[in-house]
């Protein structure tokens, strides 16, 4: 995409992805309630990752801004040798996926996902959406940042999409880091993430 919304509202463009890439999961496997998000944009099936997203910007020459969102869907494998489980729609249910028939969802999803975007105008139904089937809203999990692991209860994302986590002495906003659910070292820590 070429200058997708106003520069500060380009982070915004993972939520919706996010959002995107759950619905178009959810309708292969059958409006299935098992999905979930993990902030900020991996896609989780009974706590198993599933899907991930990584957005990619650059400016242009002519000083516009072009943005890539890559969307990874395991369809028919899924990696057994990561620090947290992981599975694929062909495990989920029980056949074949074809990457074409997610490929046509995903598409759908997208077109309208972001129309309701609408280049930044519409974050806060794409918040509420993203709240809504966010994984581990609530609970305690684990930050891990380059410099620290914060730990707390994850209470919300910002109006920036910022993770709002209620730590020791307060709130923190958290604006980017690996989340584990659970208390770092863990069993659950590894497992959620």
């Amino acid at each position: 995409m070429i200058d997708p919304a106003p520069r500060h509202r380009v982070a915004e463009l993972g939520f919706a992805v996010g959002v995107a890439a759950l619905h178009a999961v959810r309708e292969i496997l059958s409006k299935d309630q098992c999905l979930a998000i993990k902030w900020p944009n991996d896609v989780l099936c009974g706590g198993a990752k599933l899907a991930g997203i990584l957005l990619e910007s650059a400016a242009l020459p002519d000083g516009r801004l072009a943005c890539v969102a890559g969307i990874g869907v395991n369809c028919g494998w899924h990696p057994s040798d990561t620090p947290y489980e992981a599975t694929d729609l062909a495990a989920i249910v029980g056949q074949p996926v074809a990457p074409e028939r997610l490929f046509e969802q995903l598409s759908a999803a997208m077109v309208h996902w972001l129309g309701i975007w609408a280049a930044g105008a519409g974050f806060e139904a794409i918040r509420a959406e993203w709240l809504s089937l966010a994984a581990g809203l609530g609970t305690w999990i684990s930050v891990a940042r380059p410099s620290q692991t914060i730990e707390g209860i994850f209470q919300t994302i910002d109006a920036n999409g910022r993770l709002i986590l209620e730590h020791g002495s307060g709130e923190v906003a958290i604006e980017a880091g690996d989340v584990f659910f659970g208390p770092s070292g863990s069993k659950a820590a590894v497992a959620g993430g």
